[in-house]
C-alpha cells in the first residue's frame, strides 16, 4: 500500500505531512513525558521485525496482484498507540530513503495510512470488540475484525487522497471498485497472520494481550526480544527471496485501470524528490547495486543474483530501522524542567 509520488499533489502530499508530522510531535512528547527505559529496544526490535515481514509478499490467488503484512495492529497491541506509530513511521522512511519504497512526496500519506489509521483510529475499535476479559475466541476475533479495518480504512485512504490530488487519471468510484475488495483479501491474511504471531507472544508472556487491553504495555523479558530480532533477520535476509514478484494491490488496481503499475509526474516537485531519493536509496528495490559491466548470461544467473541481493537488504533495512526506532524516543526526550526555588 506504499503510495508513489505520482499518484499525489505537492498540495496533498505537504498537507499529508504536516499531519504526520504533527502526530510524531505529539507522539514523542508523549513518549518524553512518560518516558520508560525499556521502550526503545521494544520499539526498535518491533520495527526491525515488521520491515523484514513487509518484505514477504505474498500471492493473492486468482487476482494476478500480492499483498504483505502492514503490522499496524499487530504492534499497536504489542507498543501501545504512540510508540507504534513512531515505530511504523521509522520503518517507512528507512524504505523511502535507503530502498525507493514509496516516495518522498508521498512518505505523509503513508505514515498517515498505515500508522495513525491503525494506532489510533482502530486501535479503540480492538479495544471494544474484545471488551475486559475476553475468552480466546473473542480476542481472536477481534484481532482479525481490526486488521480488516485498518487495511480498508486505508486503502481507502489511499483512494481519497489520489482523488483529491487530481493528477492522475484513476476515477473515484472506479479506483474505490478496485482497492477495497483487493485489500480485504490481504486483510484476511494479515489478521490471521497477526493472531498467529500475537498467539505466540502470549505464550512467552499469558498476560500480554490483557496488558494491551487495560494500557499496560510490556512484553517483559530479553527472550521475546530475541526471538523478535532473530525473526526479524530470518525473514528478511532469508524468507524474502522468495517472495511473490506479482504487483501489490495498489500496483494491481492501477495497472488495472491504466494499464501500467507505474505512473509518472513530471511538476517541479516530484523531480527535485526523485532526484533525492535516487541519492539516498543505495539499495533501490530492495537489491544490491547492479555491477558496471556485462550482465550474467543464464537466467538462473540472474535469479540467484537478486534473491541475494534481497537477502542483504532485508537484513541491512532490519538494522537500519532497529537503530532509527531506537533511538526515536531519545531523540526527542530533552530534559525535564524543574520549579525554581523561591
Amino acid at each position: 500500500m506504499h503510495m508513489a509520488d505520482a499518484l499525489l499533489s505537492p498540495a496533498v502530499g505537504g498537507t499529508m505531512w504536516a499531519t504526520s508530522a504533527a502526530t510524531l510531535a505529539y507522539s514523542s512528547a508523549k513518549l518524553r513525558r512518560d518516558f520508560d527505559e525499556r521502550v526503545p529496544p521494544l520499539m526498535g526490535v518491533l520495527g526491525a521485525f515488521l520491515f523484514a515481514a513487509q518484505m514477504i509478499n505474498f500471492t493473492i490467488p486468482g487476482t494476478g496482484s500480492s499483498g504483505h503484512l502492514a503490522g499496524g495492529i499487530l504492534l499497536t497491541i504489542l507498543l501501545g498507540p504512540h510508540a507504534a506509530f513512531l515505530s511504523i513511521a521509522s520503518v517507512l522512511v528507512v524504505q523511502a530513503l535507503f530502498f525507493a519504497d514509496g516516495g518522498l512526496l508521498a512518505l505523509g500519506c503513508n505514515i498517515f495510512n498505515m500508522a495513525f489509521v491503525p494506532a489510533f483510529m482502530v486501535f479503540p475499535l480492538f479495544r471494544r470488540l474484545a471488551g475486559n476479559a475476553p475468552g480466546r475466541l473473542r480476542l481472536n476475533v477481534a484481532i482479525l475484525a481490526a486488521a480488516l479495518v485498518a487495511l480498508q480504512l486505508g486503502a481507502f485512504a489511499v483512494v481519497l487522497e489520489t482523488t483529491c490530488s487530481g493528477i492522475a487519471t484513476l476515477p473515484f468510484a472506479s479506483f474505490l471498485l478496485m482497492m477495497q475488495p483487493i485489500h480485504l483479501a490481504i486483510g484476511v491474511v494479515e489478521g490471521l497472520v497477526t493472531v498467529a504471531v500475537l498467539g505466540l507472544a502470549q505464550k512467552a508472556r499469558p498476560d500480554l494481550l490483557r496488558g494491551s487491553l487495560e494500557g499496560r504495555f510490556d512484553l517483559g523479558g530479553k527472550r521475546v526480544l530475541l526471538a523478535f530480532l532473530v525473526a526479524a533477520l530470518l525473514v528478511g535476509g532469508g524468507l524474502s527471496r522468495y517472495a511473490s514478484v506479482l504487483p501489490d494491490g495498489l500496483e494491481w488496481a492501477v495497472g488495472k485501470l491504466t494499464g501500467k503499475t507505474e505512473l509518472e509526474a513530471s511538476s517541479g516537485v516530484h523531480a527535485a524528490l526523485g532526484a533525492v531519493q535516487n541519492k539516498t536509496a543505495l539499495l533501490s528495490g530492495y537489491q544490491l547495486p547492479a555491477p558496471a559491466r556485462k550482465e550474467p548470461g543464464p537466467a538462473s544467473e540472474k535469479a540467484t543474483a537478486a534473491g541475494s541481493g534481497t537477502g542483504v537488504a532485508g537484513v541491512v533495512g532490519a538494522v537500519l530501522t532497529l537503530a532509527v526506532a531506537c533511538f526515536c524516543p531519545y531523540l526527542f526526550r530533552g530534559r525535564r524542567r524543574t520549579k525554581p526555588e523561591i
